[in-house]
């Protein structure tokens, strides 16, 4: 797999340098995703500007990742504006799939996915003097 690497403390750059993400190509990212999960890295931005087609195991890769990423709270965003290549990558039904036109787009994404997590993990806004006086019932 042709490839380079740039990562940074909230994510790990990509860029796929590959017609095709197919044949050996999604093993070996594969292996690299999950190199990178072992490193702490849970979002990936993988610039797939030059890649045209999929194939079934790129297809099964893809969400297994899409999965890593999400089930770590991070994100999996795959950029490109080839509009054939976006129909493509979402009629492969990948759960909640982040497609952008830009490294910047895919960089802002993360981000804000990290202020989302850091917001949703904190403090519901409640306390336990809001309940005060509240009795449960055992109607519905």
């Amino acid at each position: 797999m042709n490839h380079k690497l740039e990562k940074k403390e909230q994510y790990v750059y990509i860029e796929l340098e590959e017609a095709a993400f197919a044949g050996e190509v999604p093993a070996a990212f594969e292996e690299t995703a999950k190199s990178l999960f072992r490193d702490g890295y849970h979002s990936l931005i993988v610039n797939m500007q030059m890649t045209k087609s999929v194939d079934s195991a790129g297809t099964t890769v893809l969400k297994k990742v899409n999965w890593l990423c999400a089930n770590d709270l991070g994100l999996l965003v795959i950029v490109t504006r080839d509009d054939d290549f976006i129909d493509l990558l979402e009629s492969l039904k990948i759960p909640d799939v982040n497609i952008l036109p830009t490294k910047e787009e895919a960089i802002d994404a993360v981000f804000m996915n990290n202020l989302e997590n850091e917001f949703g993990a904190g403090d519901d806004d409640y306390d336990a003097e809001d309940y005060e006086g509240v009795s449960e019932s055992s109607e519905p």
